[in-house]
């Protein structure tokens, strides 16, 4: 049965006054969601509003990026070859992107190497390092990981005894066996009170890369027309879009699909049929799981290959085999969705359990993220989906609600499983089949004895009630600087009271419902997303809901996302 909604209206506790040159140019809508945000005062609205490249702070706050520096910079003084060993998912791929092309703008010679999922597993293993280097035209006297190592302790030393330095660019929480004696570990997440902790590999990279700057200026190196990899990285791998995160999105989601941008970025934007300007919800639904599909479904190599190529057939071929990737990657979530949900209708108990843990030998272990993410959401539990093999070792992955952290859980069921870490809201797992049981116990007596019950009372959180002839294409131009919205900058919630279908829900492609929706005279068109299989009230309704603007033929227009339909409280 889906989670019921609780609904919260936000109250309004900061200030709406912004001084009188932008309380004149904004609307008191626009105002209240500010001052929601923590926004308060002239300048530090300014900063939001307007960000600028120039605000960046120094690289060199995070620890180990001077020693991180020195060492590449001898590696290009001295002619060294090296190898960069990334991960398979968006953020992975696009840092290995990025490190590409400043190792090549600093002419240092290396090889780019991205895991199988299903060949070398997740992180710096002991395989996925022996492929590594059997790859390299040469071997290499310095590895960089980006989005793994930061728990690789006996990997590292591994290297080391084969003469191989390690520099680690990471943004993982640390192992339980301590940090990696590596030549330079570059994370914010390893340091007791740093500020950017909210960044993602791409981002860790792009602080390098500006590091290398500021001590070596490369004329012919413009690092801000890579700031696209940075932005669909930072979109794709849900971290905080504050601060200096919100910044680098911010101007990077300009670049993206951009004759400017990346060739492969723009060529995967055309064939998937993005709409641009990009925002970040467009990146998140078009970009980042095309990205994904690769390493899901086939090789994480070609997603490589497209943002690295310089060939515009190449770049086209690839993309249209991500396309079909993520085809093939949607029929096989649907399957698996529809064989979890059936799992938990036969089984009571496992509905009435406070986490999803559900296993298969048959489901697909480059889908079962997916599918987590959908049973989360939908329950709004923490949910692990676990594919085992023909030897029953499974690999799963899961992810969380607000309020309850997946590694402090994993750590929780060490005597169950076999592996397991990542953040706090996504993590993976590696287990036995015959600990599938005792591992679901496991969770559920962590989650039973540490979680807040509020966290498990799914709850929307509203900014503001508004009514139908308040929302305008005019009011849309002032609230697109609210934007870029991800984590930790939500996109707005809006309520409104009393609205009527003007027609019955149609269905359309997959699961989705669209209406027409009226309030007085004021109409506005409207899309249920996932909604086709929901038995909707009596109108008239209350609807919780987030704001678009579309344009089609040159006109822009409004519609409204649909997050809830309740009847309407008298």
């Amino acid at each position: 049965m889906r989670a019921k909604f609780h609904w919260v209206i936000h109250p309004m506790n900061g200030s709406v006054d912004f001084g009188a040159e932008l309380n004149e140019e904004l609307p008191l809508l626009i105002r209240k969601l500010m001052a929601q945000r923590g926004i308060c005062g002239r300048d530090m609205a300014e900063r939001y509003l307007r960000p600028r490249l120039a605000d960046l702070g120094d690289p060199y706050v995070m620890q180990g990026m001077e020693a991180a520096v020195e060492r590449l910079l001898r590696a290009a003084d001295s002619g060294e070859y090296v190898c960069i060993y990334g991960d398979y998912d968006v953020d992975g791929v696009s840092a290995v992107t990025l490190l590409h092309e400043t190792l090549s703008a600093y002419g240092i010679g290396h090889a780019s190497f991205v895991p199988t999922r299903t060949r070398e597993g997740y992180g710096l293993s002991r395989r996925g390092i022996g492929n590594a280097l059997n790859q390299c035209e040469r071997r290499p006297s310095l590895l960089i990981t980006v989005d793994c190592g930061t728990s690789s302790v006996d990997e590292v030393d591994e290297l080391a005894r084969m003469g191989i330095d390690v520099i680690i660019l990471d943004h993982h929480e640390g192992g339980a066996h301590g940090r990696p004696h590596a030549a330079a570990i570059v994370n914010a997440k390893l340091e007791e009170d740093s500020e950017l902790t909210y960044l993602c590999s791409a981002g860790v990279v792009f602080k390098l890369a500006h590091a290398l700057m500021k001590r070596r200026r490369l004329p012919h190196f413009d690092l801000r027309k890579y700031l696209d990899m940075v932005a669909v990285a930072t979109v794709a791998d849900i971290v905080p879009l504050v601060q200096e995160n919100r910044l680098l999105t911010r101007a990077g989601l300009k670049l993206v699909g951009n004759a400017n941008g990346n060739m492969g970025l723009r060529t995967l934007a055309e064939v998937s049929g993005l709409k641009l300007p990009a925002s970040a919800s467009h990146v998140s639904f078009r970009i980042g799981p095309r990205l994904n599909a690769a390493g899901r479904m086939g090789s994480p190599q070609e997603a490589l290959e497209l943002l690295t190529t310089r060939d515009e057939q190449r770049a086209r071929t690839l993309a249209t085999c991500l396309e079909e990737h993520n085809r093939q990657r949607q029929a096989e979530e649907e399957r698996i969705r529809n064989e979890a949900m059936q799992m938990l209708a036969q089984q009571p108990a496992l509905q009435e359990s406070p986490v999803i843990v559900l296993g298969s030998r048959h489901w697909h272990p480059g889908v079962v993220g997916i599918v987590a993410s959908v049973l989360m959401r939908r329950y709004h539990k923490p949910s692990f989906i676990i594919s085992f093999d023909e030897q029953g070792r499974g690999k799963g992955s899961g992810r969380s609600v607000p309020g309850i952290s997946l590694v402090d859980a994993l750590h929780a069921c060490a005597d169950c499983i076999v592996a397991g870490g990542g953040h706090d809201m996504a993590a993976g797992v590696e287990l036995d089949e015959n600990q599938l049981e005792a591992f679901r116990e496991a969770l559920a007596a962590y989650v039973s004895q540490h979680a807040d019950p509020q966290a498990l009372e799914p709850t929307l959180h509203i900014d503001a009630e508004v009514s139908f002839n308040e929302i305008s294409v005019e009011l849309m131009e002032s609230y697109a600087l609210l934007e870029p919205f991800g984590n930790a900058n939500p996109q707005p919630l809006f309520l409104s009271r009393n609205v009527m279908p003007s027609c019955a829900p149609r269905r359309v492609t997959g699961n989705h419902l669209r209406f027409s929706l009226h309030q007085g005279n004021d109409e506005l068109d409207a899309v249920f997303f996932n909604a086709a299989d929901r038995t909707l009230p009596d109108p008239p309704w209350d609807i919780v809901f987030n704001l678009e603007r579309n344009c089609w033929k040159g006109r822009s227009y409004l519609s409204i996302v649909l997050q809830d339909i309740q009847s309407s409280q008298a």
